[in-house]
């Protein structure tokens, strides 16, 4: 399964119809361009998918902004991650075991690896479950093997 098909699996239920892979990061962090030209952002550590920008025009001026770039580049995260766990393998990215929507902190104890393709659909999935939960609210977790 590509890329792509899998964000319109995974997140598809916030609405988003991608169609293009604009960029990614080390983290699994992806741009995507949807069928009408807007920009999305799949954040799995904060467990969203959202419109960043709605034309080509506002996305040139948002990867300007530098408020924007240090959230994007998250060189610090990524620079502990690469320390702790080395370089990624092919088809990898680092992520955080216990997302910060979940309270979980962003940093080394708290990272590890995985195939992208996974981070995408854990996180996709763990959203479409918790989207409706007041901020604040207890969850659960029940590991089935």
């Amino acid at each position: 399964m590509d890329i792509i098909q899998l964000v319109n699996d995974s997140w598809g239920w916030t609405g988003i119809n991608a169609i293009e892979l604009v960029t990614e990061n080390d983290f699994g962090n992806l741009i995507v361009k949807d069928s009408e030209d807007g920009f999305w952002r799949v954040c799995p550590e904060d467990v969203y998918c959202e419109i960043i920008a709605n034309s080509i025009a506002d996305y040139n001026n948002l990867i300007k902004d530098e408020e924007f770039l240090l959230d994007w580049n998250m060189t610090s995260m990524i620079s502990e991650a690469i320390e702790l766990l080395g370089p990624l393998k092919e088809g990898y990215k680092y992520h955080m075991v216990m997302p910060g929507v979940l309270g979980g902190e962003y940093n080394g104890s708290n990272f590890n690896t995985a195939p992208l393709k996974e981070i995408i659909m854990f996180s996709g999935e763990l959203g479409n479950k918790i989207k409706d939960l007041p901020d604040g609210e207890q969850v659960k977790f029940k590991i089935i093997d």
